[in-house]
């Protein structure tokens, strides 16, 4: 699928075309870029994939008509000026936006007084993004703070159509009826989601760098096991501890729970190679990637749910080409790319011995192939030394795969690990 990516600027807006969308004016992108002095670095980013509510609850099939929705993100880089970019790559249509606004978040739909600011869009307040686009707002003078809770605020005045998202938030988005983009209270916004809707990127102004980190892979970097609201993902972790010892950089979430290495899927998301380019070589002020991910095509055999197709038996030879391949796509981008080793999932219920035996063959290669810049050995740090094929009990969000708050604390500790030794 061919993806564009607008940039909005003042010249941007006066080559667009605007129309109107219950009164509001609206850009239809047209191709532009930042001005020649902006420096832009991505601060957070979500992985995007089609609507469906076969994973769970959401609002994605059904879209959204004369709703706002209320998201917040937790950016890992501070600027002093902000932009955003909204996705509209998996909608069946344009996707209109009347009204965008970012804000610092307080306690629920709430955000802090005097904090409230519009975006724009090549100067106009709302806009069109064309279907299989994305497209980013026009920068706006407003200070992000690193590891400190954001909102932005959409108004979807007309039906959207089926909604491009990202299933797994961990973070409550808030909907209300009507426009209430600029309200401060939270009152109108009375239904609840666990799920992030349109909002793919959030950059800041910086100083030109490459220290960005994207954490590329499936539930483990999405955050499965992790508490709603609390931000105790690895990813959260990895940034958290990068910032106490005195280096801080962004920290990239390109996880989606249920993604796999080798297939594809209608309802967890393109599989990585197809989608590295887009979560990983295209953002800005990225340096390295470390990449958890291989779980879900060596257990989806055992496993008949809808979502889990297709679902072939895969081997460790299949795991290894497809590894070789982002190896190869990272290192063409300038990249340098991490292998993390594949957790143990004993008792999870796709476990199988023939898995065990692919899950220990891709963990041999990882460690010794030397095709990876370095390895973060995650089986190692949270498996039972009494029970190597198992996670350790005190790691375990409780079902035998997925790591607590503990165990992603222990995966962000292996990880600075070996980042900080390798930019030493």
């Amino acid at each position: 699928m061919s993806i564009r990516k607008i940039r909005t600027n003042l010249l941007s807006a006066l080559l667009g075309v605007l129309l109107t969308v219950s009164g509001t004016a609206l850009y239809v992108g047209a191709s532009g870029s930042s001005a020649p002095h902006e420096t832009w670095l991505d601060s957070w980013s979500a992985a995007q994939i089609s609507a469906g509510d076969v994973l769970g609850p959401n609002w994605s099939a059904a879209g959204f008509a004369g709703h706002t929705i209320r998201q917040t993100v937790r950016p890992t880089l501070a600027g002093d000026s902000v932009r955003i970019t909204l996705s509209n790559l998996f909608g069946d249509r344009p996707l209109p936006i009347a009204a965008a606004t970012i804000a610092h978040a307080t306690d629920g739909a709430a955000v802090r007084s005097g904090t409230v600011r519009p975006l724009s869009f090549g100067g106009a307040p709302g806009a069109v993004i064309p279907q299989g686009a994305e497209l980013t707002s026009d920068a706006t003078d407003y200070p992000v703070n690193a590891r400190q809770s954001l909102t932005v605020t959409l108004y979807l005045s007309r039906p959207t159509g089926p909604a491009t998202f990202h299933y797994l938030a961990n973070t409550t988005t808030y909907r209300a009826i009507g426009d209430h983009s600029a309200d401060v209270d939270g009152g109108a916004f009375t239904e609840f989601s666990n799920s992030w809707y349109y909002l793919a990127g959030v950059e800041v102004s910086g100083i030109p760098n490459r220290d960005g980190v994207v954490v590329f892979g499936d539930s483990l970097t999405d955050g499965a096991g992790a508490w709603p609201d609390m931000d105790n993902r690895y990813p959260d972790a990895l940034a958290d501890r990068l910032a106490v010892a005195g280096r801080p950089r962004a920290v990239l979430n390109a996880g989606i729970g249920g993604n796999r290495i080798v297939s594809d899927s209608a309802y967890v998301g393109q599989r990585a190679a197809t989608r590295f380019r887009r979560d990983v070589l295209d953002k800005e002020g990225v340096g390295t990637v470390i990449l958890l991910s291989g779980i879900n095509d060596i257990g989806a055999s055992e496993l008949h749910e809808p979502w889990m197709r297709p679902n072939p038996e895969v081997t460790a030879g299949q795991l290894i080409a497809e590894y070789r391949q982002l190896i190869r796509m990272a290192r063409a981008g300038g990249l340098q790319i991490i292998g993390g080793t594949l957790l143990p999932f004993q008792g999870a219920p796709y476990y199988s011995e023939r898995g065990e035996r692919v899950r220990d063959a891709v963990n041999t290669w990882i460690r010794g192939s030397g095709e990876f810049d370095a390895v973060v050995d995650f089986e190692r740090a949270l498996a039972d030394p009494a029970d190597p094929d198992a996670l350790a009990a005190r790691f375990d969000s409780g079902d035998q795969l997925h790591p607590g708050p503990a165990g992603y604390s222990a995966m962000a500790d292996a990880a600075v690990a070996v980042l900080l030794g390798a930019a030493d």
